[in-house]
C-alpha cells in the first residue's frame, strides 16, 4: 500500500494526517517545536506510525508524498526575524522601497485606522539604507537596453554587501520582466565570489509591472529564502535517514503544493501555506457534502483564521499585504487574528480586558499546561468554564491543571477587575467568541456576500469549542465540525488532499486591441515554462490542467480585473471576446454603468495556473447507521458555561467515539473527541452525518 501524509505545523501543535490507497485514514497531533520545527514534524509522523501499528521507517518507506505546510516563512516576516538582505536596484531608485509608492501609511489597515491619520506610521524599512546599492544600467519598457550594466559598479556593490554579512541579495531592476539580462548577469557576478549566497531576482520571483511591489516581493523572498532552504534541507536529510523515498511537497499560499527541491527559489510563495490548508480541506469536504459556499474557520493554539469558498473554489487575490508592505503574490485570501486557544488575556492601561493577539504558544503554553506559563489564556478560560475536561485533553494524553488556570485568571484578571474567577473566565470566553464572529462577518460582508448563503466549517483544536458561540449570531444555517479522523487535524487533511499547483505570469502592457499573435505567443511561453516546472517536481501526475487569465483595466485606471481566457489558439474574435468578458466582470464587481468603454482598454499582466493532480486523494470512510440510541454515548454530566444567555448549566457529556451516523444531540451538550471538544449551546441541535462530522443547526 502507498500513503500520502499531510503535515500542518501550527504555532502550538503540529497536526498530521495519513491516508492510503485502500481509503484508510488516521490523524495525529503533537506539540510544535519552535526551536526546530523539523523535530515536531518527525514527532507527528512517529505518532501516525504508532496509530497505524507501523514503525516510522515502514510508514515512510510506503509513503509516496508528504504535503507539508510550514509557518517558518510567515512567522519570520511577521515577527521581524527574517534574514538580513542586501538590495541592488537601478541607479536613482534606491529610495523607492522607503517612499513605498505613497501607500506605506495605510496599506493593509482598516478604514478606522486609515482615518486616524495622526496615528498611522510607515512600517520599519525592509532594508537598511546602507544595504541598498544602486548600479548603472537601464532597460526601457520595450526591453531594449539603453545603458549597459556597469559591471565594475556592480562588483563593488556586491563586495560591500557581502562584507556586511548579508544572508541574501535581492535584485530588482527597472523593466527587468521585459528583459532579465542585467539581473541574470548580476547573479553570475554574485556567485563568482559567493556561490552559496541566496539570490532573489525580480524577473523570476515577480515578473509583474509596478516597481514598488515587485521590489518588495523580491526582497521578502530573499528574507525568507535562506531559512526555508536550510529548514527543508534539514527535514529532507532526516526523512531520508528514516528511509523516506517519496517526494516532499510544500504548500504555497496559492493553494497548491510545490516540491521541496524547488520551493526555496520561490520561498515567498510559501507564506501562508498553513493558512490555506484548511480552505483546501473545506473544498474537498464540501464536494462530499454538497456545499459550494463555505466559510472556513480554523482556531488553533495561536491564531483564528477565516477563508471563503465560493462556487466550490477558494477566493483568491493577486496581491497581499504583510506589515503594511504590498506584495505581488497570488494567494488564497485568508484573514487572521491572534485569537487562538493560547491567546493571552490581559488588561490594558485603561482597565479594559483584552484577549490576544499575543499567544502563549507551544512553549510555555497556557497556565494549565504546567510548563511554566503564568498568563491566562482562552484555553485556561475553557477549562475553568467546564468545557474542557482536564483529564481528557488530547484524548487523555495530556493532563491539564485547572488549579493553575484559576490561579492565573484570578491574579491577572479577576482580582484587578474585582470579578470572580468564573466571571472573568466567562468574559474571556465571550470576548474570544465576539472577536471571531466579527472577523467572519467582516470577511464575508466585505467580499460582497451574505453569511446566510454559506455553511460554516469549524476546525482546529479550539475551533469546535467556540464555533457555536461565534456562528450563532451570523445567521448561517449550518455549522460543520469535521470529525472522524480529520478532527482537529483538518488542515493536515487539506494538505494531503491538495495537488501540485504552479503559477507563471508576466506583464506586457499594451493597448487594446492586442494582436492575437502577441497573446498566443505570451501564453505559449508561460505554458512551456510551467510544463518544464511540472517535470521538475518528479511526480507522475494523473493529469495536468492549465487555466489562463489576463489582468485588464480601463485606460488611465489603476484597478485591474483578472479576466479568464479560454485555452488553445486564440483568434482575433476570441481577443474581442476577452474584452467583453472583462466588462461583464467589471460590472459585476462595481455595479451597472460603472464601465467606460470609451476610455479604451489595456491588457497588463498575463497569468497561467497549472495543476498537476496526484494519483490518489483522501476519501473519508462512510460510517454505518447507528444501531443503538444516542444515550449509549453519554459519558456523564457536569456543570459548564456555554453561553451568556444560559450561564452555568448542567450539561450532558458525550463520547464521540461511541456516536454513530444518524445520532442527534440536543444542547446543552459537550462532545469529547480524542483531539478536540465540541460545545453544543442550549439553542443548538447537533447530528452525526455519514462521514462522522458533527453538524450543528440553531433552534
Amino acid at each position: 500500500m502507498q500513503f500520502i501524509l499531510g503535515i500542518d505545523i501550527g504555532g502550538t501543535f503540529t497536526d498530521a494526517f495519513a491516508t492510503d490507497d485502500q481509503a484508510r485514514v488516521v490523524s495525529a497531533k503533537s506539540p510544535s517545536t519552535p526551536d526546530n520545527y523539523a523535530r515536531g514534524v518527525i514527532d507527528a509522523i512517529d505518532e501516525l506510525a504508532s496509530r497505524l501499528k507501523l514503525s516510522t521507517e515502514a510508514l515512510l518507506q510506503s509513503t509516496s508524498y508528504i504535503c507539508h505546510g510550514t509557518t517558518a516563512s510567515l512567522n519570520s516576516l511577521v515577527t521581524g526575524t527574517a534574514a538580513k538582505v542586501g538590495f541592488i536596484t537601478t541607479c536613482g531608485h534606491g529610495d523607492s522601497i522607503v517612499i513605498m509608492n505613497g501607500e506605506g501609511r495605510y496599506a493593509g489597515l482598516g478604514p478606522e485606522q486609515i482615518q486616524d491619520f495622526t496615528r498611522t506610521n510607515k512600517p520599519p524599512p525592509l532594508v537598511r539604507k546602507r544595504l541598498v546599492k544602486e548600479v548603472d544600467e537601464r532597460v526601457d519598457y520595450k526591453g531594449a537596453e539603453i545603458l549597459p550594466l556597469n559591471e565594475t559598479v556592480a562588483r563593488e556593490a556586491i563586495k560591500e554587501l557581502i562584507d556586511e554579512d548579508v544572508a541574501a541579495i535581492a535584485v530588482s531592476l527597472l523593466w527587468s520582466f521585459r528583459n532579465p539580462a542585467h539581473e541574470n548577469r548580476i547573479r553570475e557576478l554574485i556567485h563568482e565570489v559567493a556561490p552559496e549566497l541566496y539570490v532573489s531576482l525580480s524577473s523570476e520571483v515577480c515578473p509583474r509591472i509596478r516597481e514598488y511591489p515587485r521590489s518588495v516581493t523580491t526582497i521578502m523572498n530573499g528574507q525568507v529564502g535562506p531559512a526555508l532552504r536550510a529548514y527543508l534541507r534539514s527535514l529532507q536529510d532526516e526523512l531520508e535517514r528514516r528511509r523516506f523515498g517519496g517526494v516532499l511537497l510544500v504548500m504555497q499560499g496559492s493553494g497548491g503544493t510545490i516540491s521541496a527541491d524547488t520551493a526555496p527559489r520561490q520561498a515567498i510563495s510559501t507564506i501562508g501555506s498553513v493558512l490555506v490548508g484548511g480552505v483546501v480541506g473545506s473544498v474537498n469536504l464540501g464536494e462530499s457534502l454538497g456545499h459550494k459556499n463555505i466559510i472556513s474557520t480554523d482556531m488553533g493554539g495561536t491564531t483564528f483564521l477565516v477563508g471563503l469558498v465560493v462556487d466550490g473554489k477558494p477566493v483568491t487575490a493577486t496581491t497581499t499585504v504583510i506589515n503594511q508592505y504590498t506584495l505581488n503574490l497570488p494567494m488564497v485570501r485568508v484573514a487572521a487574528i491572534g485569537s487562538g486557544g493560547g491567546a493571552i488575556a490581559w488588561i490594558d492601561q485603561g482597565g479594559n480586558l483584552k484577549v490576544g493577539p499575543r499567544s502563549a504558544g507551544a512553549a510555555p503554553g497556557p497556565a494549565c499546561y504546567a510548563a511554566g506559563g503564568h498568563d491566562p489564556t482562552i484555553t485556561d478560560a475553557d477549562v475553568v468554564l467546564g468545557i474542557l475536561n482536564p483529564d481528557f485533553f488530547l484524548g487523555g494524553r495530556k493532563h491539564l491543571r485547572r488549579d493553575l488556570s484559576e490561579q492565573a485568571i484570578r491574579e491577572k484578571i479577576a482580582e484587578p477587575l474585582k470579578m470572580s474567577v468564573e466571571q472573568a473566565a466567562a468574559t474571556i470566553y465571550s470576548i474570544a467568541n465576539a472577536q471571531a464572529s466579527d472577523l467572519v462577518r467582516k470577511c464575508v460582508v466585505s467580499a460582497g456576500y451574505d453569511p446566510r448563503d454559506f455553511a460554516l466549517y469549524s476546525f482546529g483544536g479550539a475551533g469546535p469549542v467556540h464555533c457555536a458561540g461565534y456562528a450563532a449570531d451570523l445567521g448561517v444555517g449550518t455549522v460543520v465540525v469535521p470529525l472522524g479522523e480529520t478532527a482537529s487535524a483538518f488542515s493536515a487533511f487539506g494538505l494531503a488532499a491538495s495537488n501540485v499547483g504552479l503559477t507563471a505570469e508576466v506583464s506586457r502592457p499594451q493597448n487594446f486591441p492586442v494582436p492575437a499573435e502577441v497573446v498566443n505567443h505570451t501564453f505559449e511561453e508561460l505554458e512551456a515554462r510551467l510544463r518544464s516546472d511540472l517535470e521538475a517536481q518528479r511526480i507522475p501526475f494523473s493529469r495536468v490542467t492549465m487555466a489562463r487569465e489576463i489582468d485588464i483595466r480601463y485606460t488611465l485606471q489603476l484597478a485591474e480585473v483578472s479576466t479568464p481566457v479560454k485555452s488553445g489558439k486564440l483568434s482575433e474574435d476570441d481577443i474581442h471576446g476577452i474584452s467583453d468578458s472583462f466588462e461583464e466582470l467589471y460590472t459585476k464587481l462595481y455595479g451597472k454603468g460603472t464601465g467606460y468603454r470609451e476610455a479604451g482598454l489595456q491588457f497588463i499582466t498575463y497569468r497561467v495556473f497549472a495543476v498537476g493532480y496526484l494519483p490518489f486523494k483522501p476519501s473519508l470512510p462512510v460510517l454505518p447507521k447507528a444501531r443503538a440510541g444516542v444515550e449509549s454515548a453519554i459519558k456523564g454530566r457536569r456543570r459548564a458555561f456555554l453561553d451568556l444567555a444560559s450561564g452555568w448549566i448542567e450539561t450532558t457529556v458525550y463520547d464521540y467515539e461511541k456516536l454513530a451516523f444518524g445520532h442527534e444531540i440536543e444542547g446543552p451538550a459537550i462532545v469529547e473527541a480524542p483531539t478536540t471538544t465540541v460545545a453544543v449551546t442550549p439553542r443548538a441541535m447537533a447530528r452525526i452525518d455519514q462521514l462522522g462530522n458533527l453538524v450543528l443547526h440553531f433552534k
